[in-house]
This record gives C-alpha cells, sequence and structure tokens, in this order.
C-alpha cells in the first residue's frame, strides 16, 4: 500500500498545478490579444494604493509559473510610500523580498492605454510560494472569509464608492471642480441624482463603465451626488468578498486613469472640500446559506430574522473598535458632521439613511445590511474584513442591538465614535476582538504604520497657524 503525501506534499501539487493553469490562462490571453506589449502586475498595499512591475509579454508565462520578487516592506508604507522601520518590515529583515503570485481569472487589458498594456492582480506569499504572507489585506480579508465556511455560510458584498473630479490645473495647491466638457463653466452647485450633471460629463462617465465592463468589473449605475463634480458608482452583488474588494480596486484605477484621458484628475480623498460632502465608501453585505437562501431575510410573520439582528449588533457593539479601518486617515475625520450625512454614533435603522447602519426596504429575499460610515480613502479589503469579523463575532455571540432608531438619528443621539485617527488607533489596539479576528501580528504593523503618519502630521505648522500667531501673540 502507498504511503498518503503530506499536507506540505498535496500543497506542493497544488501549486503546481495551479501553475500549469496560469500558464494557459497566459497563453490564451497573449493569444488573444497579439498587440499587448507589457503587462502591469498589481498588489494593493495597506492604504490600498496599487504597487506592482511592470513586465514584457515575454515574461507573464514565467510570472505564473515563478511569481515576482517584491520586498515585504510594501506593505508596511505610509501613506507617502516611506517604509515604516518600526513594523520590522524592512532594514531589520534586510528589506527582504517575499514572492507575488498571479490571482487567477484578473488578467486582463487597460482599455485606458495608447500602448496596448495588460494588467494581472498579484498576492504576496513567503518564499516557499505555499504560506500567504500574513501583511497582505488581501489574505487578511481571506482569512476572516474561511472563518463563515464554518458556520456554512457565504457572505454577499458589493460596494458604493464616492468620487470628485477635479481640475488637472491645480494653480492654488487647493482642489477645484473641471470645467464641464459641454459649458466650459465649473459646476458650483448641490444637484443631488441631476441628470444635467450627468449629461455634463457624459462621455467621461459612459467610458468609466465601458472600461470597467471591458475589466470584468461589475460597475451597474452612476450618480451624481451631494456636491458640484461629486460622483458615485456603483458595483453589483457577488458572492465573494474578496472578489468584490478587488473589484473596487480596480475600479478606482479605472476611474482615475480614464479622467486622465479627459484632462481632468480625480480623488478619493474623504474631505477635499470643507464646505462640501465627503467622498464616502458605502458597504452592501448578505449571508447565504448552502441552499443559496438569504439568511437575513424576514420571518414568515415580517419580523426580522434572528441572524440579522445579531450581525447588527456585533457590527454596533465593536464600531469604535474597527473605526480606524473604516476611516485610515487623518483627514477621513473630517467628514463626520450632522450636516453632512454621515453618522457619529452607533446606530441602526430600517429604511433611515440617517443611521450607521442602514437595513434597506425592499424585496424580502434582497434583504442586506448598509455599512454607511467608511470614507472612500478606506482599503477595501480591510474595511471588509473589519465589517465581516464584527458580523461574525454578532452572529457566533448573539448579540443583540440596541433599540431600533426611528426618524433623524443626528437629533436623537449624540456623537460618541472617535473623532480622530488617534484615539480609533486606541480602540483598535485595545479591541480583544478585533485581536482575536484580525490577528495582533497584523494590528501591530497597522497601528505602526498609522501612528507614524500621525507624528509627521502633528510636526506640520499649517497656513492657518501662521495666519493666527505669527503676529498676534
Amino acid at each position: 500500500m502507498q504511503p498518503q503525501p503530506g499536507a506540505d506534499a498535496l500543497t506542493a501539487v497544488a501549486t503546481e498545478i495551479g501553475a500549469q493553469v496560469g500558464i494557459q490562462e497566459a497563453e490564451a490571453f497573449l493569444a488573444a490579444h497579439p498587440e499587448i506589449h507589457f503587462i502591469d502586475l498589481l498588489i494593493a498595499d495597506m492604504n490600498g494604493i496599487v504597487r506592482g512591475k511592470r513586465i514584457d509579454r515575454s515574461a507573464l508565462a514565467k510570472a505564473f509559473e515563478k511569481g515576482i520578487a517584491l520586498p515585504a516592506s510594501v506593505f508596511a508604507l505610509n501613506i507617502q510610500g516611506t517604509t515604516v522601520e518600526e513594523t520590522g518590515l524592512g532594514l531589520e529583515i534586510g528589506d527582504a523580498d517575499r514572492i507575488c503570485l498571479p490571482i487567477p481569472g484578473t488578467l486582463t487589458v487597460e482599455p485606458w492605454q495608447k500602448r496596448p498594456t495588460g494588467q494581472l492582480l498579484m498576492t504576496m506569499y513567503e518564499l516557499d510560494r505555499k504560506t500567504p504572507f500574513f501583511a497582505d489585506p488581501r489574505y487578511v480579508l481571506q482569512r476572516i472569509v474561511e472563518r463563515f465556511k464554518d458556520l456554512k455560510l457565504t457572505p454577499v458584498s458589493a460596494f458604493e464608492l464616492e468620487f470628485y473630479l477635479i481640475d488637472q490645473e491645480n494653480i492654488t495647491g487647493r482642489p477645484q471642480p473641471p470645467r464641464s466638457p459641454m459649458s466650459g463653466k465649473r459646476p458650483n452647485s448641490v444637484q443631488v441624482y441631476s441628470m444635467d450633471d450627468l449629461d455634463e460629463y457624459a462621455e467621461f462617465l459612459e467610458d468609466v463603465i465601458e472600461a470597467a465592463h471591458e475589466q470584468g468589473i461589475p460597475a451597474d449605475a452612476i450618480v451624481a451626488e451631494s456636491a458640484p463634480g461629486q460622483f458615485e458608482v456603483n458595483l453589483h452583488h457577488v458572492d465573494d468578498p474578496v472578489k468584490a474588494c478587488d473589484f473596487n480596486v480596480l475600479l478606482k484605477r479605472v476611474i482615475k486613469n480614464v479622467a486622465y484621458d479627459h484632462e481632468m484628475d480625480t480623488t478619493f480623498m474623504a474631505k477635499p472640500y470643507y464646505d462640501q460632502a465627503g467622498n464616502g465608501m458605502h458597504v452592501h453585505i448578505s449571508l447565504t446559506d448552502e441552499n443559496g437562501h438569504n439568511i437575513f431575510a424576514p420571518n414568515p410573520d415580517g419580523s426580522l430574522s434572528d441572524t440579522l439582528r445579531w450581525a447588527v449588533g456585533g457590527l454596533l457593539e465593536t464600531l469604535p473598535q474597527y473605526m480606524a479601518f473604516l476611516c485610515p486617515n487623518v483627514n477621513s475625520y473630517r467628514r463626520f458632521s450632522p450636516s453632512f450625512f454621515v453618522p457619529c454614533a452607533p446606530t441602526w435603522g430600517i429604511d433611515n439613511r440617517t443611521v450607521a447602519v442602514r437595513v434597506p426596504g425592499g424585496e424580502p429575499e434582497a434583504m442586506r445590511i448598509e455599512h454607511r460610515l467608511a470614507g472612500a480613502d478606506a482599503n477595501p479589503y480591510l474595511l471588509m474584513a473589519a465589517l465581516l469579523s464584527a458580523i461574525h463575532y454578532g452572529i457566533s455571540n448573539k448579540i443583540e442591538p440596541p433599540e431600533m432608531t426611528e426618524g433623524n438619528a443626528y437629533d436623537q443621539h449624540e456623537a460618541s465614535l472617535p473623532t480622530n485617527l488617534r484615539d480609533a488607533l486606541r480602540e483598535l489596539e485595545a479591541s480583544e476582538v478585533m485581536k482575536e479576528y484580525i490577528g495582533e501580528e497584523y494590528l501591530d504593523v497597522f497601528v505602526l504604520c498609522k501612528e507614524s503618519e500621525m507624528e509627521e502630521f502633528e510636526k506640520t505648522i499649517s497656513d492657518l497657524e501662521y495666519m493666527w500667531y505669527l503676529h498676534t501673540v
């Protein structure tokens, strides 16, 4: 009788099979696109910024077979792209490399490039090419998704992503809306859901949707939002949260690059204008069982399901603890103001847009949770990991939510969530729930990087300080 192979041997076989399938994918892609000269190999860092390498088409099969080397420190970069040495992922380990392997099914064309170019998403592994690297946010999320398999549940999710179009000419150092391609005027009024605003930028918006679809990104609607030059793109729901986040990262890249083609710029900064609405990122989540049934659907008598209540309970009880993943930058907290419709307390309600966790109305089988707090500057993988952790915690521990809010939540609840990054990081660092789900090792890296940014920010003397104090005190 032949001995059974061990786990390492089985993993090695699976890796080899995956490489062969990948090589076939590469060969088929290059045969279908003989015009392609280069392929961008992409990986999203802690801040959701896409990094990577550009390779010649002749090296694509090798990338699938062997992967590419990138330093582990790519996941210890602050928002300025500088390695935070306190994480131990930089010089302490010799700025050593890890191996990035392709994600099957993500090889596509970049339709905005003048020189035909493809793109491929990657994820980082240890040098053995079998063990995922702990600090890759994509892997952080994958670990949370695996925990739902133990409950025999599948998270279904979708994003709504807000952004501003801004002028490429930035003489004052501050953003301003671009001139309309139709009228030549800059928009200066708030017209929520305005069809005229959509018409003004119709060619750009149509090109965004077409480019997204060409890359397999399920973008299905664009609406004019709450400020001049602000728009929202909706992504269709998918039954793989990791893939939903992949789509989010790639959609941002589409929007930025299509805007450049139209001689405009974009920003996903949480609060680019002090007197206008910020850029948010709403997340819709439901759960299906092994038969594909939405377990958030109401009971036969119309009452809310226990599972949905417990999920909401988990989200609200731990909300202050994972706030730093929703709002990861100093600027993120400038969004929070009742006049700009950003919830400031752990509240929930049915079909109520003034609460933090909304349960939209509609068809029972479409019952879901809409989390409304995150900024568009959040890393989608870490945002999703935090929300699913809280949902899993709520369901596993049968956490009952507080009383539902009806009417205007801003009038009924005082602001109680962290209002700055430092307080949010303290809550995260002390959270036993986030340590259990996200992992203490990763939390240390995240907190160290963000504290480094805080220290740099606080050293800076602003123009306003000079204006107020230089000649007055």
